[in-house]
């Protein structure tokens, strides 16, 4: 096991480069079952969610080979149409191989991925769909096996905004007979990131951004070479971090049109955030500059939920009172806790968090339960003037890249080392 050490304090100053895009390279990958070709993917980020997603190709037999930042796939040889439970377990994005597997070969069977530390997420709208593409959905011991020798279009109204859910269906009505038709559909960059993957595969997507996308299926798809957006949630955390230290940081290759909500809060609490070429400034005297602010998570084009636990981090520092709530997920607040541990005043009332800015934050051994609460500790810790070690830092790994290694140069002082519990 590893942790990170936070000696914090200090502002942060100079340029970051953010990665890809986890969340557009996880589906991208998934779209590589559809061709017979062999396709390149740039910008590809280090993370273990690529290496597990990696690592499912090749148990069903597709030729990956991960270089990061690149990564090529040839889908050709795939032999086991399956996604077992030991690797659906580690990452629930997994599930994203049930839409292109039955799309090409007819067949999936695909390990339910049950709930996670922040929630359950069901796959419901994911099997409605398919169904209404003509595929016949079994439950055979944890298990979800889908069949159908060619899925067809379908008008498919989806009961909630689901990422994955939109993803899933329309990569399997790219190769479906006819049209398809999703009303409802999650509205999120990454969404439209992939509909220009499949464009350029040769499938018609029109819609995607908006909550309503057409998909007209074609015979076949074509290998594909393509870079991945940057990852607007690291962006976000670098904004963040920033605003809670101090500091002057130039966040390159953020892209703003992705991140409107999350800058016009900062904006409002005092920080500021301009517009550059090739990227986002940020400038901020500290947390303590800023006044509170309230926020409510939604889908996009609302504050982001994955912004959420960061948010707050700064906002424990903040002037005033903050009010919090998470709309979208119903246990995505365990770092209070932890937050508490250092001296936040917090206090939780079903899906509100009531934030009472603080005059500072000691450090502490504190305990990452999930992705996006292991970035509040680390902004939390980068703060404090005392030492903050940040446990379970393999969640962290999920969905940034080395950000110690990107918070360093900036003047941070952290390091990785082990013996994390």
């Amino acid at each position: 096991m590893e942790k990170l050490v936070i000696d914090g304090g200090l502002p942060l100053h100079g340029e970051v480069l953010v990665s890809g895009a986890k969340n557009a390279a996880l589906p991208i990958l998934c779209a590589s079952l559809l061709t017979d070709g062999a396709c390149t993917f740039r910008n590809v980020p280090r993370l273990r969610d690529v290496e597990t997603m990696a690592a499912l190709l090749r148990f069903m037999g597709a030729e990956t080979d991960v270089t990061p930042p690149v990564v090529n796939v040839r889908g050709a040889s795939v032999a086991r149409p399956e996604a077992p439970y030991e690797l659906v377990k580690q990452m629930r994005a997994s599930v994203l191989v049930l839409g292109p597997l039955v799309a090409r070969h007819g067949y999936a069977k695909v390990s339910l991925p049950g709930g996670c530390a922040i929630g359950a997420r069901p796959i419901d709208q994911h099997l409605k769909g398919l169904e209404a593409m003509g595929a016949t959905i079994k439950l055979d011991h944890g298990y979800v096996v889908a069949e159908c020798k060619r899925l067809h279009g379908a008008s498919i109204h989806l009961d909630m905004a689901t990422v994955t859910g939109t993803e899933n269906l329309m990569m399997a009505a790219a190769l479906a007979k006819g049209r398809t038709q999703l009303i409802g559909a999650a509205r999120e960059p990454e969404i439209e990131e992939l509909a220009r993957v499949l464009n350029k595969m040769g499938a018609k997507v029109d819609g995607a951004g908006t909550d309503v996308i057409h998909i007209e299926g074609v015979e076949v798809l074509h290998a594909v070479d393509h870079a991945i957006i940057p990852d607007r949630i690291e962006a976000g955390t670098f904004l963040l971090a920033v605003a809670a230290t101090g500091g002057d940081v130039f966040v390159r290759d953020a892209i703003p049109e992705h991140m409107e909500p999350l800058l016009a809060k900062l904006r409002a609490a005092g920080a500021e955030v301009l517009r550059e070429e090739g990227g986002i400034r940020v400038r901020s005297e500290g947390a303590r500059s800023l006044k509170g602010g309230d926020i409510a998570t939604a889908p996009h084009p609302g504050f982001p939920t994955d912004m959420q636990a960061q948010f707050m981090a700064v906002m424990t520092l903040a002037r005033g009172t903050s009010v919090v709530t998470e709309s979208v997920f119903e246990n995505r607040y365990m770092h209070v806790p932890e937050l508490s541990r250092m001296g936040a005043d917090i206090e939780v009332h079903g899906r509100v968090a009531v934030v009472k800015g603080v005059a500072g934050l000691s450090g502490a051994s504190v305990m990452a339960t999930d992705l996006r609460a292991s970035a509040c500790l680390v902004i939390a810790g980068l703060t404090s003037t005392d030492r903050t070690e940040v446990l379970r830092v393999y969640h962290l790994d999920r969905g940034y890249e080395s950000i110690e290694k990107k918070l360093r140069p900036l003047g941070a002082r952290i390091e990785r080392v082990r013996g994390g519990g």
